[in-house]
C-alpha cells in the first residue's frame, strides 16, 4: 500500500499532470511525469482506470497491482516528481510480472525524460523511519 504523501489525491493535480505533464508510452498504459515545484518533496503516484477497462473487481484488481509496482518504484525514481499511470482495456489482460515491467520500464523512462537523478542513499518512502 502506498503511503498517503506518496499518492496524487487531488483532482486539480490529476488535471494538470496529465494535460502538461511528459507522456511516455507503454502496450496498455500510457504514464504522465512532472516535477514538482519542491525536488524534496516526496515521489507521488496517481492511477487513471476507467469503466472500458472493465468491471468493479477487475479495476480493483489492477488499482492493486498499481499500488504494489509504485511502492517498489518509489526507491528508483527521483525525489520531487509526480506520476499518473493511466491504464487502457489491454492491461487487464496482462499477468503481474508482464505489467510490472511495463510500468517499470515506462516510469524510469519518464523519469529520465524529467532529467531528475534519484537520490540512491535516500528513499522518497515517507514511511521510512530514520
Amino acid at each position: 500500500m502506498l503511503a498517503h504523501p506518496n499518492r496524487v489525491t487531488r483532482g486539480e493535480d490529476y488535471r494538470r499532470i496529465s494535460r502538461k505533464g511528459l507522456r511516455v508510452g507503454a502496450r496498455g498504459l500510457l504514464v504522465f511525469a512532472e516535477l514538482q515545484a519542491d525536488a524534496a518533496a516526496p515521489t507521488q503516484f496517481g492511477f487513471i482506470i476507467t469503466k472500458r477497462v472493465g468491471v468493479a473487481v477487475v479495476r480493483n484488481h489492477l488499482r492493486r497491482r498499481l499500488k504494489a509496482i509504485a511502492r517498489e518504484l518509489l526507491v528508483a525514481v527521483p525525489t520531487g516528481a509526480a506520476f499518473i499511470i493511466r491504464v487502457f482495456p489491454d492491461a487487464a489482460e496482462l499477468n503481474f510480472q508482464q505489467l510490472r515491467t511495463r510500468v517499470r520500464s515506462a516510469v524510469l523512462d519518464a523519469g529520465d525524460q524529467l532529467g531528475a537523478t534519484a537520490i540512491p542513499e535516500q528513499c522518497s518512502c515517507s514511511d521510512v523511519v530514520d
